[in-house]
């Protein structure tokens, strides 16, 4: 008897493949993504993804404002960003096809709900034609798949409805990219009885129309092939595939489990820190409480409050909420308490775009408070760094007595990638330190203690919680006199404080890394970054060197203070190039602090760079130096801003 569990369909092996899935904000297409990328993470596949959702919560269904797309990168080697370009989209109606052509090469394909192509559907997404029928898609290769009717058909034997039926169409869409891309469905299945268990009719309608998108593609004579990327080659150990909302969360609870804190958030929800909040609310095993305020200033003011009383205290926020912070973080520096703002940044001003990412933030972060106020801040690279740099932003919180700022954004807070689960061995040790005995003999020879005696190496204050008898001190937001911390209005008394606060947040420099530079021998030209550009700038650095360039890479973690080597690092090179996510805010802080000729080249589009608009930037300024007569460090004549395109 012939083997009819054989796949009778010609099987190739791919490197790699950019899948998108696109449609209406109410089509689960974010839930579409998530679960073909955490299969694509089990069978071992390097990934990254790119969550794109709509500026409005619930746009009018079917219209261009309303499509939501995820799209997901999944290779058999090492990869550093989401894809430029989708090579397969998956289009759930009209308007997801039109919202996304733009970004599709030639050649690419095409996988359509023909179900959704009617005249009313069409009219939404400013169709006048029907694309399926005019020729307009002649240069893509097309599949038109009726995944709502086959939906609907399959789940009339449960007894579900056909408008409840058609709710499960991504499960169709899931299924077919399953067998096309040669996905196992077993966990897919276990996942959806797991999570639907207590709505029967809706699991049992949704693993039907997996399962019919899965034979669909096994058995109808649409698709001539299917594809496979092998798993990539990773070190050893247990792999979890992890956004860098959960990584800050895991981090922080990694913090406070080395440095024996008890853990306190105090925050207020928004878009897109609030993942934080929800995931640290599911871990009060570690002694983890979380406290949703009123409002921001609340939510930081119980932070601090935390802080004053021994515990590790931690808000979250974006940029609209670190506005309404900053008065409070005042406080925080003045009382010299560790304190940890993390600002998940977004598109702003105001609400702005509050779905779509930015890195607008750095100088906000580094002035946006009265006085002279300097605080360290730290910013994380990918999703998975999210957990390292929530780790030393609290290190230093701790070690320094100061408020730190962690910058994260939305593109790094909803984007996931594998990540390798470290030995809590292995991390950073962080030492409290709290003050226990008097530390000052005062005029009449009584051992008192006094909350502004320094560390001689640190300069940072002692740390004495409230209830220690001998340790009483005043804490508020007036000038404190050096020492004894008594409320002081004399002139000298503040300049030296300030001062003191100034040179310990400076003298970071010594406790941090030097500028991590992968270089090359020759090179000309830098490319230097922070946040969520690391990505793009890695790729574009990788592909100019494919082509025969010499380019060096650096990417700053540590933006306040910056390493202290890295004066000398950019004063080494022809052309400083500093792409950004803004308009350029790190290179304004260059150019003031070594006087270098940092050349900005920026986009503000709620997006994340694309590969081939940084290698073209790169190359750019590769010819650039090449005709230049100046030396390193000097003025160049590339212009000092330029936008990103392909």
């Amino acid at each position: 008897m012939p083997d009819t569990t054989a796949d009778p369909k010609p099987h190739h092996l791919l490197h790699r493949v950019v899948i998108r899935f696109a449609g209406d904000s109410g089509d689960g297409m974010q839930l579409t993504g998530d679960r073909f990328t955490t299969t694509s993470a089990l069978l071992g596949n390097d990934l990254a993804t790119f969550p794109d959702f709509p500026a409005e919560i619930r746009a009018p269904a079917g219209t261009l404002a309303g499509v939501s797309a995820f799209q997901v990168h999944i290779s058999d080697h090492d990869i550093s960003t989401p894809g430029d370009s989708p090579n397969v989209l998956v289009a759930m109606n009209p308007a997801a096809l039109k919202a996304n052509l733009s970004i599709l090469p030639k050649g690419a394909t095409i996988i359509v709900n023909a179900d959704a192509f009617d005249e009313r559907s069409l009219a939404k997404a400013d169709y006048e034609t029907n694309p399926l029928e005019d020729g307009s898609l002649s240069a893509y290769t097309v599949y038109e798949v009726p995944m709502t009717s086959i939906t609907t058909e399959v789940s009339k034997e449960a007894g579900v409805k056909p408008r409840d039926a058609e709710r499960s169409k991504n499960f169709f869409a899931l299924g077919l990219i399953s067998w096309l891309y040669t996905r196992p469905i077993e966990d897919t299945i276990v996942w959806i009885e797991e999570r639907y268990a207590g709505k029967p009719l809706v699991m049992e309608a949704n693993l039907r129309a997996f399962k019919a998108g899965y034979h669909f593609g096994e058995t109808a004579e649409l698709f001539e092939s299917s594809y496979e990327v092998k798993p990539a080659v990773q070190k050893h150990g247990e792999y979890v595939n992890i956004t860098g909302n959960t990584a800050v969360a895991w981090g922080l609870i990694a913090a406070s489990v080395r440095s024996g804190l008890p853990l306190f958030l105090g925050t207020y929800p928004i878009t897109p820190a609030s993942d934080i909040l929800h995931e640290l609310s599911k871990h009060k095993q570690f002694g983890v409480r979380t406290f949703q305020a009123e409002d921001e200033i609340s939510g930081i003011g119980a932070a601090l409050g935390a802080a004053f009383g021994g515990s590790l205290g931690v808000t979250t926020t974006s940029g609209p909420g670190l506005d309404l912070k900053s008065e409070t973080m005042g406080l925080a520096i003045s009382l010299e308490l560790p304190l940890l703002i993390v600002d998940v940044q977004r598109g702003g001003p105001s609400t702005g775009l509050p779905t779509k990412t930015e890195q607008a933030d750095l100088l906000h972060a580094m002035y946006g408070r009265h006085g002279e106020s300097p605080l360290p801040i730290v910013a994380a690279k990918t999703p998975s760094h999210c957990f390292e740099a929530t780790l030393e932003a609290v290190r230093l919180a701790v070690k320094y007595r100061t408020p730190v700022i962690l910058l994260s954004d939305g593109y790094l807070a909803n984007g996931t990638e594998p990540w390798r689960l470290p030995d809590m061995d292995d991390l950073p040790s962080i030492e409290p330190g709290f003050a226990a005995a008097p530390n000052h003999t005062d005029a009449e020879g009584n051992e008192v203690f006094w909350p502004y005696v320094r560390d001689e190496q640190t300069l940072a204050r002692p740390w004495a919680p409230p209830g220690v008898a001998g340790l009483e001190h005043r804490i508020g937001g007036l000038e404190k006199a050096d020492g004894s911390g008594n409320v002081s209005y004399d002139g000298a008394n503040h300049e030296t404080m300030t001062r003191l606060r100034a040179a310990k947040i400076a003298g970071i420099a010594l406790d941090i890394p030097p500028t991590d530079v992968d270089a090359q021998d020759g090179a000309e030209v830098l490319v230097i970054g922070w946040g969520s550009t690391y990505g793009a700038i890695a790729a574009g650095v990788e592909r100019i060197r494919a082509r025969g360039h010499k380019v060096d890479q650096a990417h700053l973690v540590h933006l306040n203070p910056f390493p202290a080597d890295l004066g000398e690092v950019v004063g080494r090179y022809r052309r400083v190039l500093v792409p950004e996510v803004n308009t350029g805010q790190l290179s304004r802080l260059l150019r003031a602090e070594y006087l270098v000729d940092a050349i900005s080249f920026t986009q503000v589009e709620g997006i994340p760079f694309r590969a081939a608009a940084m290698e073209a930037a790169i190359l750019r300024q590769i010819e650039s130096a090449a005709g230049s007569t100046t030396g390193p460090g000097g003025n160049g004549s590339a212009p000092s801003t330029g936008k990103a395109t392909d």
